[in-house]
């Protein structure tokens, strides 16, 4: 194909298939350890949101302290992707850790405040400081494989489906707008995996006998 001293025409060239990874999901008790070996109070509370309301790192950013509402139990995603509010399950455990957080923070709009000029201030967290809480925790907790703060995500996803909730919940719950992108899922849930019957135990293999083995001739070693 001669292209040279051609107008580009990028709508007629195909584009090649993207390698889709299966994402990382840590076990329950990885995720436990992730939390526990938080650097400090701020960072704990942090990786609790992350995974208890299976929210994206831009949607951490954004979370205000209005959006926590205690009363009905739920979090008010108000900035999702593409735009779209949601609404997840507060959970009991969250909700404690939370209040000490801000007894203890006491932060004003946003839930997580940022810094400006080395001082905490009214402002969104980076998303540098939420890489730097996983990565920190993920070392102390010994964890060898590549976690990010969207790996808590994937967990909650996935411990939400081996736990019995159905697909279409875990779409409304994750604010995915295709139930395709919820149903990978299904290759990371050991549950589901297990639960698929073996069609070599459908077979009657016969009984083990003596079978004849053959195997290349070695080539003889020099005297």
């Amino acid at each position: 194909m001669r292209v040279l001293k051609r107008r580009a025409l990028k709508e007629e060239l195909p584009t090649p298939k993207r390698h889709r990874r299966l994402p990382t999901v840590l076990s329950p008790d990885e995720v436990r350890q992730l939390i526990a070996g938080a650097k400090n109070l701020y960072h704990r509370t942090m990786l609790m949101t992350l995974y208890g309301a299976g929210l994206r790192r831009s949607e951490l950013l954004q979370l205000k302290v209005a959006d926590i509402d205690s009363p009905r139990m739920v979090i008010r995603v108000e900035r999702g992707k593409g735009g779209h509010g949601r609404e997840v399950p507060l959970s009991p455990t969250l909700l404690t850790a939370l209040r000490e957080y801000y007894r203890w923070m006491r932060p004003q709009t946003y839930l997580f405040p940022g810094q400006a000029h080395g001082w905490r201030a009214d402002q969104p967290l980076t998303s540098k400081c939420v890489w730097d809480a996983v990565r920190f925790a993920s070392k102390a907790a010994g964890i060898d494989r590549r976690v990010s703060p969207h790996t808590l995500r994937h967990s909650y996803a996935t411990h939400l489906l081996e736990s019995g909730a159905d697909l279409r919940t875990i779409q409304v719950l994750l604010g995915h707008a295709d139930l395709s992108h919820t149903t990978v899922y299904l290759h990371l849930s050991q549950r589901h995996l297990q639960a698929a019957p073996n069609p070599l135990e459908q077979l009657q293999v016969p009984a083990l006998v003596v079978l004849p083995r053959s195997r290349l001739k070695r080539k003889p070693s020099p005297a």
